[in-house]
């Protein structure tokens, strides 16, 4: 008995081994192939090609080249680069391509966009934007009725990016309307290291006081903008001037719709708080 268990044992041990070894190289097989398919996926990013499709001009801002979009296209349909590529469709989304090339180029871009999922760019750059459209929304809720507009462009799509917007009587405009030049002056202000904040606005007798902030993501860049837009005129015209506008406009300003118990100051406000002092300039 004792030696058909040793017999066993012998035979069981060396075949377990050789099953556990094998198990080993297959995973690593498994687990190195699939390392290095995402390295090839991974890829350069395309501002490290020479086709890279914008172009300084002589007052050192950025143009978009199409010149070089039609070599890139070219390149990535013989050499696969998934993130140089995929960045190229999301660049080529953003200055409608589609109305500037001509039908062989366009049947060309189209090929790329399919190889690389040009439509689950778009899907992903919007499932990205939307929980911006929900700061959005609550920061357009919070200033309502006061001459401030709030909206997010889904700078993919130029045509048609405007996302969201809250306050839109402001300035007529609703969802799915588009923008003009909006990609390739945040990318001059980029280069000029210069944030688009507080400037002024004067479209015929329209005057605003504006703020755009720009969205980027590793992976693609410039994908948005969160916009600001106050109605300088309505603010100086209308509630500064009449004692009943200005009533209603710091009415709207202070309205809330509950009464929440939670402390947000400082441990030292929260004190002088405790004995008497009612706001920030309060000594």
């Amino acid at each position: 008995m004792f030696l058909e268990i040793n017999i066993e044992h012998s035979v069981l041990v060396p075949v377990l081994s050789e099953v556990i070894v094998s198990l080993l190289l297959v995973s690593g097989g498994y687990f190195l192939g699939k390392y290095r398919e995402r390295r090839k996926e991974k890829g350069k990013n395309l501002d490290e090609y020479d086709f890279y499709p914008f172009e300084v001009d002589k007052n050192n801002f950025p143009q978009f080249n199409i010149k070089d979009f039609r070599l890139a296209v070219h390149y990535f349909l013989k050499n696969k680069d998934y993130t140089a590529a995929r960045q190229l469709i999301f660049i080529g989304e953003q200055n409608n391509i589609r109305n500037q090339l001509e039908s062989v180029e366009l049947k060309q871009y189209e090929k790329l966009y399919h190889i690389y999922q040009g439509s689950k760019i778009e899907n992903d750059n919007n499932e990205f934007l939307e929980n911006y459209k929900r700061i959005v929304h609550l920061l357009g809720l919070t200033f309502k009725n006061m001459g401030i507009e709030i909206l997010l462009h889904n700078l993919m799509n130029p045509s048609r990016s405007i996302m969201e917007i809250e306050n839109g009587e402001v300035t007529g405009r609703k969802t799915g309307m588009g923008t003009t030049m909006l990609v390739l002056d945040l990318k001059k202000r980029k280069e000029l290291k210069e944030d688009k904040l507080n400037y002024e606005l004067n479209i015929g007798s329209r005057r605003f006081k504006c703020t755009t902030i720009p969205i980027y993501r590793n992976d693609y860049g410039l994908i948005g903008a969160i916009c600001i837009n106050i109605d300088i005129n309505y603010i100086s015209d209308e509630v500064l001037m009449v004692k009943e506008q200005l009533d209603e406009f710091f009415k709207n300003y202070c309205a809330t719709e509950m009464t929440l118990d939670e402390n947000i100051l400082s441990k030292d406000e929260f004190e002088k708080a405790k004995n008497g002092k009612k706001h920030w300039k309060e000594h």
